[in-house]
């Protein structure tokens, strides 16, 4: 049904057969080439992370409500991880629905999801989470917490320590995030989901391989 593939940063490529998304495409802010979002969905959790590719089959970078392709997107307005609730929402968490499957990609925002952003949310499979820490994005604990809430069946951490990329600050490894988390792991090259139903029934870890 889809492919999930890891770039590094809080970069995630979700594939159908039918179209590509590209989340977080620009690469440069943690030393790497940007990827070029040409006939793709791009979407960006903050704007600073977009590239604006001007071929893009669509730019997405914010709250509303997005049908293209096979993917069926939500944009969720919320708070980065460094403001507090009195500053302007910069950040957009997305749900993102592939077929019968329902993805969640969650950005650098603060620990604590609202009422209204949980349901919004609603059901979710897959959720996609920073876990770096060292007051850029959720740290191993509060990244758990943020799990915990969606409750979904299948994490997928991004922005952790990696010796190729240049993080602004550094970050936190991932078996800190697993021993927080307390689930068992999956480390695969890419992540195949032929059906929503083929997705753990019990909360998994899924480790992808940059590439």
């Amino acid at each position: 049904m889809f492919d999930i593939e890891y770039k590094g940063g809080n970069t995630i490529v979700i594939s159908t057969k039918k179209a590509t998304a590209v989340i977080d495409p620009k690469l440069s802010v943690v030393g790497l080439k940007d990827l070029q979002a040409k006939d793709a969905i791009e979407i960006a959790t903050e704007a600073r992370f977009a590239v604006s590719d001007p071929d893009a089959r669509i730019n997405i970078e914010g709250p509303g409500e997005y049908e293209t392709a096979d993917f069926s997107i939500r944009g969720i307005t919320a708070t980065r991880h460094l403001d507090t609730s009195a500053d302007e929402k910069l950040s957009t968490i997305y749900r993102i629905e592939v077929g019968e499957a329902r993805i969640a990609v969650v950005g650098n925002i603060t620990e604590k999801l609202s009422e209204t952003q949980l349901e919004e949310l609603g059901i979710i499979d897959i959720a996609i989470v920073p876990i770096g820490g060292s007051g850029y994005t959720l740290d191993p604990t509060g990244a758990a917490s943020i799990v915990r809430q969606i409750d979904p069946k299948v994490v997928i951490p991004v922005h952790y320590a990696d010796s190729a990329l240049k993080y602004e600050v550094p970050q936190g490894d991932l078996d800190t995030f697993v021993k927080e988390l307390g689930a068992p792991v999956e480390t695969v090259s890419k992540y195949k989901v032929k059906s929503a139903s083929a997705i753990p029934p019990v909360l998994t870890i899924v480790e992808i391989t940059r590439s």
